[in-house]
């Protein structure tokens, strides 16, 4: 099976590498994997070697004939290349994140490739109530306010009209809750807090007090729980949409015991979103408010389909994988080998 990995250097595709590889020395599988990044790797490291690596941009026109040779005699393709920074430049991410999306389908189609699996996340959904559990037919509409929302919506509806009009190719998205790892912390670091801040945190953070809005429930999932899914799906041909996500759910209460806080500060909501918003304006930090607004309004997902038809469980607690990335993110962890996680110097 011939496989193109778009965002192959990234938290994700690192990861997808990782279990691909093991599928081709464990578990027999005959595996010719093609990776595309606008920076390649060392391709000499675990895991990017043994992969064809293509240097190109997506979301840039000029280069749709480099990704359309890329894609060429492919069996399958997993996009996963997305734009997170800088979020200041709206243009730059609807570009790479929407009409890349746009420019990875043109290519697939025109290859003849006969699955495509997309990433979309737990922000592509429409609001919903933090007290039951929704399952994937609820609608991906996005949460107005968060840029990353509104983009992983409109990427649904690419697929969805992409699937309609090509009936003949598998179409499958998954949908993860937040993604964590230990070597992602340096680059969540430099994506949400900036380049000065990670650096004032401490390897093992503490805090005794914990303010923080009673909205703020989520969900997290480990990056190698999340390829072991993406594998399970190319595996089985599966198509549709999954949501990933490990227990528990995080809500105050488990983060003041992550935290390890004496007690809880009750914060409005709009107090947080307020800070936040005045200091990613001032430049102070990355994080612009509309990750706020994803993270009160984003649902609680039911991953019963992926249990169900791919035999995914997560190996990795939610809480593991946040203690994880806590871990990475103060201590600067990363992998050289990927630019997009070279550890904080």
């Amino acid at each position: 099976m011939r496989i193109v990995i778009t965002g192959g250097t990234g938290n994700a595709g690192t990861a997808l590498l990782k279990r691909l590889q093991r599928a081709r020395s464990e578990e027999g599988a005959d595996l010719d994997l093609v990776g595309i990044s606008r920076r390649e790797p060392d391709k000499d490291a675990a895991p990017y070697n043994g992969v064809q690596w293509h240097s190109l941009d997506v979301g840039d026109y000029k280069d749709r004939e480099t990704l359309e040779k890329a894609v060429d005699g492919a069996d399958a393709v997993v996009h996963l290349a997305w734009q997170i920074q800088p979020n200041h430049n709206r243009e730059l991410l609807r570009r790479t994140n929407v009409a890349g999306t746009a420019h990875v389908l043109g290519a697939a189609k025109k290859a003849g490739v006969g699955q495509v699996v997309c990433a979309s996340s737990v922000g592509a959904y429409s609001p919903a109530p933090k007290e039951q559990r929704t399952k994937e037919g609820w609608p991906a509409g996005g949460i107005k306010g968060s840029h990353y929302s509104v983009d992983k919506a409109a990427q649904e509806r690419l697929l969805d009209s992409f699937a309609k009009e090509n009936p003949e190719i598998v179409v499958a998205r998954l949908r993860p809750a937040l993604i964590f790892s230990g070597e992602a912390g340096s680059e969540v670091g430099r994506y949400f807090l900036g380049r000065v801040i990670p650096r004032l945190i401490p390897a093992k953070p503490m805090l005794p007090v914990l303010p923080i809005p009673k909205e703020l429930v989520f969900q997290a999932v480990h990056s190698d729980d999340v390829a072991d899914a993406y594998w399970r799906v190319l595996d089985r041909r599966a198509e549709g949409a999954f949501n990933l996500a490990a227990e528990p759910v995080l809500d105050p209460n488990a983060l003041a015991w992550i935290f390890k806080a004496r007690r809880q500060l009750p914060l409005p909501l709009p107090v947080l979103r307020a800070v936040v918003d005045v200091s990613w304006r001032l430049r102070l930090q990355a994080t612009d408010a509309g990750w706020v607004d994803m993270a009160a309004g984003a649902p609680i997902m039911d991953t019963s389909r992926a249990h169900e038809l791919l035999g995914w469980m997560p190996r990795r607690s939610s809480i593991e994988a946040l203690t994880e990335i806590l871990d990475g993110l103060g201590a600067g962890k990363g992998r050289e080998a990927s630019p997009p996680l070279t550890p904080r110097s």
